[in-house]
This record gives structure tokens, sequence and C-alpha cells, in this order.
């Protein structure tokens, strides 16, 4: 059995060489690469490498978005012995230096202008980095600092050290073991400077295969890989996952393409993060409200019907013959250019993981016959730990423990566990890989959460996050913020309430959704700030909350924790401002710190407070943005039996 990426790739090529591994939209034609091409492009690379200096045990770094030879550069630096490290592409030469600097980056692979742009200021305070390779030469034509080299230069490069080295390629492929080091993803450093975490070629091997088995991945599978390259979860699907199911990975033109892109693929298996299917329904939702009146009701008829009965067809629950004959016709009317529209016609899985999806939205996907299942995982885990199984599918669960994973909770209500796809370890720290790892070898999640009778994992929060308010209510703030966000008109949210008298919240609205909804009301509007301090709007804001509110007035232990005042906030929440990760993860604590004078006002008696906010523009220039913001109080309710 092949345990390493480089001997995938190779058994590939030898049993299938023709069939295709990558596509990239390119000009607006879709360009293939078969297994056999990228192979051989993949040993000329990892032969340029080798001619450059790179030598086993060292780190490549690696900046782009999908491009099928950021893809092969993974396996080139893996099949050489060396370790592949992804940045994430829109992060700024600041947040690059301390990566390289800890990752002691020597060689750098950038996909173009604007990527080789940061290398050469971030190399100005890490010298050690002496050559960067770009893939798109696009305005480099007459860059001439040293160590500059393309892809193209890489490959003839390699050619010719190959050939000058007839035994080196086997040589180097035969030292690769399973249990060295196939890559270092670095955490998005929510509570402090991010971590390398170390996976081996069997860790993620194996993880890949327990969701191939379940899953029934193979050969003819094609997905679309669009997600951060620097991220666990794509590493996983357009990497461990394709190299051991040997489906093809398709990479947009564009991120602004992926939507068109999709539907022209037709990708069987697809993931993305809760906010895309957020952003899927909000722009139906949109396009609905603007929809003549007849279709609208036709599409409410059919959703009614899809509530009913869609997921119980889905599951193969039994269902009468008139509901499944209406559901048929509705799938003709509704539901099948629906799931057209959004590029998920052919989809036979589907998963989202990352952060805990709203149940309504699971369940809107899940109606209209798109078998989305969620699963649950971490970087330090290569993405996940439990997977649902078809037809063992609760919308409040993330699944069962996946194949190779065992399960237990901490007596403190921590989620702990040991399997194939555990981390060897944090790259120079022993001390937090022994935080991470006890004695006995299991695995802190740091998540709090507790196993049902069939083994379902139920996640609440972080069990850091996890608090109490003043009357002892268990105060979970991310299970209420995704219940937030789940309407399409809030796009964040972050609640405060730990050893308070009360929850409150700040409201970041979708600038979108809600702007298309201002136009449909008659009410002008100047830009994000003026919109979001729009009486209307606080209005509309104020019946989501009231919503939340009820729901949670009907969960056992949680009626406590509704929103009792929030505030809608006069700026989008925004990784270059540090308030958000690079994978969009709220940094509670530092927000709670930079608005500390607007938690103040939530929590007093005020029914307004002025803030003016610094913020960094994408351009490297700093402003700010100021406002007086109106704190409403929130509608709450009495707790159900």
């Amino acid at each position: 059995m092949s345990t390493t990426f480089p001997h995938l790739l190779l058994k590939h090529a030898a049993e299938r060489p023709d069939a295709p591994a990558l596509r990239e939209k390119e000009y607006g034609i879709w360009q293939t690469w078969s297994w056999s091409d990228t192979a051989r492009t993949v040993r000329h690379m990892a032969c340029g490498l080798a001619s450059l200096g790179l030598q086993r045990g060292q780190n490549l770094a690696l900046i782009s978005d999908n491009r099928p030879h950021l893809y092969m550069g993974f396996v080139a630096a893996q099949a050489l012995g060396a370790v592949p490290v992804p940045l994430y592409q829109d992060a700024v030469a600041t947040e690059m230096t301390f990566v390289m600097q800890d990752a002691e980056i020597t060689v750098a692979f950038a996909e173009n202008q604007e990527q080789v742009d940061k290398l050469l200021e971030v190399r100005e305070t890490v010298p050690s980095i002496r050559t960067i390779i770009y893939d798109d030469p696009r305005g480099l034509r007459n860059y001439n600092q040293p160590g500059l080299i393309s892809v193209e230069q890489l490959l003839e490069q390699g050619a010719a050290w190959d050939k000058a080295h007839p035994q080196a390629w086997d040589a180097m492929v035969a030292a690769v073991k399973p249990a060295d080091v196939s890559v270092i993803l670095y955490t998005s450093g929510t509570t402090g400077k991010p971590k390398g975490v170390c996976q081996t070629h069997s860790s993620f091997i194996g993880a890949a295969r327990g969701a191939t088995e379940v899953d029934k991945l193979g050969r003819n599978d094609s997905i679309i890989s669009y997600l951060p390259p620097a991220w666990v979860g794509d590493h996983l699907f357009s990497l461990a996952q394709w190299l051991v199911a040997g489906y093809t990975i398709n990479c947009p033109e564009s991120a602004a393409t992926v939507s068109i892109d999709m539907r022209e693929i037709g990708p069987t298996y697809y993931f993305a993060p809760p906010r895309v299917f957020e952003g899927m329904l909000t722009s139906i939702s949109i396009r609905m409200e603007d929809a003549a009146p007849s279709k609208r009701w036709l599409y409410e008829k059919c959703m009614q019907l899809a509530r009913r009965v869609g997921s119980d067809i889905l599951d193969g629950k039994p269902v009468g013959l008139l509901d499944r004959i209406k559901y048929k016709l509705g799938d003709l009317m509704i539901y099948g250019p629906l799931r057209n529209a959004m590029g998920l016609s052919r989809i036979h899985v589907a998963y989202t993981a990352g952060a805990a999806i709203g149940p309504d939205l699971f369940r809107f996907f899940r109606s209209i016959g798109i078998n989305l299942k969620q699963f649950y995982g971490q970087t330090e885990t290569c993405a996940y730990v439990c997977l649902q199984r078809d037809r063992q599918v609760n919308l409040n669960t993330v699944g069962q423990a996946a194949p190779g994973i065992e399960l237990k909770i901490a007596d403190n209500g921590e989620v702990l566990l040991k399997g194939v796809s555990v981390l060897k370890e944090y790259y120079k720290r022993p001390d937090a890989t022994a935080e991470v790892i006890d004695a006995d070898g299991w695995f802190h999640t740091g998540d709090a959460g507790v196993i049902d009778a069939e083994g379902q994992l139920r996640i609440i929060d972080r069990a850091k996050d996890v608090g109490r308010t003043n009357s002892g209510a268990m105060f979970a703030p991310n299970y209420i913020e995704n219940k937030l966000k789940f309407f399409s008109h809030v796009k964040e949210a972050v609640c405060f309430g730990h050893e308070r008298d009360k929850v409150c919240a700040f409201i970041n609205i979708d600038f979108e959704a809600v702007g298309n909804w201002a136009e449909r009301q008659n009410l002008p509007y100047a830009g994000y700030v003026d919109l979001a301090s729009k009486a209307k709007v606080l209005e509309l804001i104020a019946d989501c909350v009231s919503q939340v509110n009820a729901d949670l007035a009907s969960e056992p232990g949680m009626a406590g924790t509704q929103v009792a005042r929030f505030l809608v906030l006069h700026k989008e929440l925004d990784p270059d401002d540090d308030e958000l990760t690079r994978t969009r993860k709220v940094r509670r604590g530092f927000i709670a710190q930079k608005y500390g004078v607007l938690v103040d006002a939530l929590y007093s008696d005020k029914k307004e407070q002025f803030i003016e906010t610094q913020v960094k523009f994408e351009d490297g220039r700093t402003g700010s943005v100021s406002a007086t913001l109106t704190i409403v109080d929130a509608k709450t309710h009495p707790a159900k039996a």
C-alpha cells in the first residue's frame, strides 16, 4: 500500500497515465494535466528545487491561490524530503514575516507579482530568503532583484539536473517515509502567535482514506479547489484526498469566477465553510425577493413541502406517495434549478466545517436534495475527527468518530481524542506540544462537547470560551453567534456575557443583503456606515435578535443567555484590522479590548455611544471611521418548559 504522497502520485501515473489529474481555467479555457503530465512536472520541479540547494528537512514556503503548479509544488517538495509550508495568500507582508522566520525559509514559491512584492518586502527583514520562484510572469519582466526565477526556468533547470543526475530522483523518492513530516500548517493565531502544526504523510493519508471509505469517493469524482491552500481543509480535500482517491481537482480562473466555474465543472464532491453556504442562501433570498409575485408564491409553497419531507426523502425514510410526487414536481420546478444555479447539480456529497452551522441553514440545503453533512476537527487533526454517515445525519451533532479515531469526554467536558490524524508535534515548540498531548497520548482539543448514546458528538463551544453569567446560566458565545448569523441580514456577530448580568452583542450587517432590502424599502443610504445606522435597519436586526431569543428560550438551560442589548457596528470586522483570523474566526478577546468603550456602553444605561476607529486599507494606507452608535434593547422571552 502506498504510504507517502509522492508514491501515490507515481502509482496513479503508472496505472492511469492519461486520466485527468488537474484542470485549470485560464483565459476562459479549461487546461488539463493528466496523471503522467503531473508526475513528470513534479519530477522536474523537485529536481529544480534540488538544483537551487533545497535539501531534505528544509522548508519551502508557498503563497498562491489554487493553481496546478502550487499543488504540484507541494508534492515536489515532499519528493525531495523537504517540507511545504503554505501561507495565506491574502496575508500582508508583516504577517508573513513571523512564519518565514519561524520556519527558517530559504526558498519560496509565489503565484504572481503581488506575492513577489510581498516576499521582497519580507526579505528586507528575513534575509535568509535567497530564492523566490514565481508562477505568473505578468508584471515581472523588469524585475531584476537577485534570486528571482520563473516556474518555466525551474522546470528547465530541473530537467537538466535530472539528466545530469540519473539516479537522484529514484533515490530521493525512496528516502521519503510515512513518518516524515509532509506539511507544516500554521494555526490561525486566534489567541497569540501562530504555531506550526507538523503533520506526517501517514497522518494525512490516514485521514484521507477514512473519509474516502465513508463517502465512497473514487477516480470518477471531481472537486473545485478554491479555499485558501494554507487552510487544513483545502490540504485535505485538494491534496490528500486527491492523491488517495485519485479524483480530479479543478482550479478556478479567479476567486470572482468560482460560482461560474462551478456550474461549468459540476463537481461531485464539495466542501465549504458555513459562511459560503450562508452566502449562497443570501443570494437566493435576494433573488426571490426581487422575483415576480407568482414565482415567490411557487417558491414558498415548494419550500414548505421541502422543509417537511425533503430531508426524509434524502435519508431514505418513509414518505407518502403523494408527497413524493409533489416533491418530484418541486424538484423539476424549484429544487433542481436552485441546485444548478449554485453549481451543485451533480453533488453526491457536500461537507461543511470550520464553524458551527445553523440548523435551519443545514436543513435548507438537505431539504432541496443536497447531501450536506458536517464534520468536526482542527488543523492538529488533519481537518476532521468526526464524520456524519449517510442516513445518520443529525442537525445538532457533528457525527461519530471517523475511522481510526477514538473519542472521549474529559471530566471538565473537554473533547479528547487519539488516532491516525493527530499531529506529530508543533514545529520547534515542545512546550506547546506537551500542553495538548497528555502523558497517555490523548490530544486535548480545547472544545467542550458531549457524546450521545449513538456515539454522535455535539460541540458546545471552545472550552475556554464557555462561561457563566452572574445568574449561573451557561454562556456559549459561539453557539449564540451562529444562531444570529443564520439570518441573511447578519454577516458577523460577537457576544459577551461571561461573569455579567446579561448577554449583549455586536452585529455586523451583510451590506449586500441589507442594501438590497433597503432599496426595496425606498430607503436611501450612502455607504456601510450610513446604512448600519438607519432606524429601519436597527428594527430589522432587532427582529432577527428577537427570533434568536425565542429559540434560546425554548432550549433547556439557554433562556438565561438571551441577547438583552445589541448594537450594529459602524464597520465590518476585518482580518486586516486583526479582528478576525485569516479563516474568519472572531478574535473575541481582541475585539472586546479594541471596542471596550462600546462594551461598557452596552452594560450601562446609555442609549448611544460615539466611537472613532483606525482602519487599514488594502493598499496599506490607514485611516479612521467614526459614528455615534445606537444601543438597542432586544425583546426577550420567558423560558419555555
